[in-house]
């Protein structure tokens, strides 16, 4: 059994009782992001992890060893037999998602899996058919959303304190895809990937974009290729409308990098204009608005300030990772607070896939030159 941590969550601190406490975790796949899972996971005083199981074995004793998790499994049929897990957390290369999932559903095992979700959409239509004629509950775990900074645009969008918002600018600039040696350092496979900036981080966009601003109706896309060494693209321009009538624009560059201390943190800025003035978001995670007619600047403080040493907004806590704002351990707590205590849930599988469909449509428009309407 794993490491918790001691202090109580909001739900305990309130007073609720949990459904079922404490929450049993396994986890299957040991790569470069599992750590900042298995850390979120140790965090919790209603969690315990139970399993973790690798077809990397060396690596998973490795990770075992680090975060204290004393139950190893050889392969996922004996983890899901033997771990007694409640759920279990996918963190596996989305080759491997569509046929982890069923054979968790098949232990009804509630899964946790990560983006974005399933090899295609293709795959992923087929593998949602299925969890409904299972009746089996599947969670992306879709953590960008819940970065510090995007909740804190969410609430001043909510406020009306920009008035009739007209566009938002996205630039992603995280600087980390220049040289033969790109990306080897940290997840090698992204060299390999034939569908590379959207399908692996633009997904991310496209859920927080939703989360902001509502439906998307239509888009046009160009993509391409700028680092030769790599497979797929890694540079591109999407131009979105929404349903309200604002328009988005995502542009991306991973060779391209922006001024901040800690370029993966945001991995870009962000600018949202309207009636009544205008929202910055820098690579600090520092949230400005300039009223309109203005020209000065003022900063938003929502609560969130990145320290530029360890990336943590509590230098008293050092056992937090400090990956976009601690999203994943907020990930993490808002599914367990649903599993537990009954909130409601915003990532089931049958709603993620509409972003993987906006994704497949990014890549079809910049194939065909043309608009696509959603």
């Amino acid at each position: 059994m794993s490491k918790t941590n001691s202090k109580p969550n909001d739900h305990q601190s309130q007073g609720r009782e949990p459904l079922n406490s404490p929450l049993r975790v396994a986890m299957i796949g040991t790569g470069y992001f599992s750590q900042f899972h298995l850390q979120a996971w140790q965090r919790m005083a209603d969690v315990h992890v139970v399993g973790l199981t690798s077809l990397d074995m060396p690596q998973a004793r490795a990770l075992a060893k680090n975060f204290n998790v004393d139950a190893l499994y050889d392969n996922v049929s004996v983890l899901l037999e033997k771990s007694h897990a409640d759920v279990i957390d996918i963190v596996a290369p989305p080759s491997a998602h569509a046929a982890l999932i069923r054979q968790c559903l098949a232990a009804h095992k509630t899964v946790i899996c990560q983006k974005p979700f399933c090899a295609s959409v293709d795959e992923a239509r087929d593998t949602v058919a299925h969890i409904k004629a299972v009746g089996g509950r599947v969670i992306v775990h879709e953590n960008f959303r819940f970065q510090p900074w995007y909740q804190a645009i969410k609430n001043v969008i909510d406020s009306k304190q920009l008035g009739d918002i007209y566009e938002v600018n996205f630039d992603f600039r995280p600087g980390d895809g220049q040289g033969d040696n790109a990306y080897l350092e940290r997840q090698p496979y992204f060299q390999t990937q034939p569908r590379f900036l959207i399908q692996e981080t633009g997904v991310h966009f496209i859920d927080v974009f939703r989360f902001l601003f509502g439906d998307i109706k239509g888009l046009f896309a160009r993509l391409q290729k700028l680092n030769p060494v790599i497979a797929g693209e890694d540079a591109g321009l999407v131009i979105m409308e929404f349903t309200s009538g604002m328009r988005g624009v995502f542009n991306a560059n991973r060779l391209s990098d922006h001024a901040t201390q800690n370029p993966r943190l945001t991995m870009g800025e962000m600018r949202l204009e309207g009636s009544n003035g205008t929202l910055t978001l820098d690579g600090d995670g520092r949230l400005f608005f300039r009223e309109h007619g203005s020209n000065a600047a003022q900063q938003h403080h929502y609560g969130w300030a990145f320290d530029n040493k360890s990336g943590l907004k509590d230098k008293s806590d050092q056992t937090q990772m400090s990956f976009g704002g601690d999203c994943v351990f907020n990930t993490n707590r808002h599914i367990v607070d649903h599993l537990l205590y009954g909130d409601a849930l915003y990532n089931d599988a049958e709603s993620y896939l509409v972003n993987r469909e906006i994704e497949h449509a990014i890549y079809e428009s910049s194939d065909k030159r043309c608009w696509i309407t959603l």
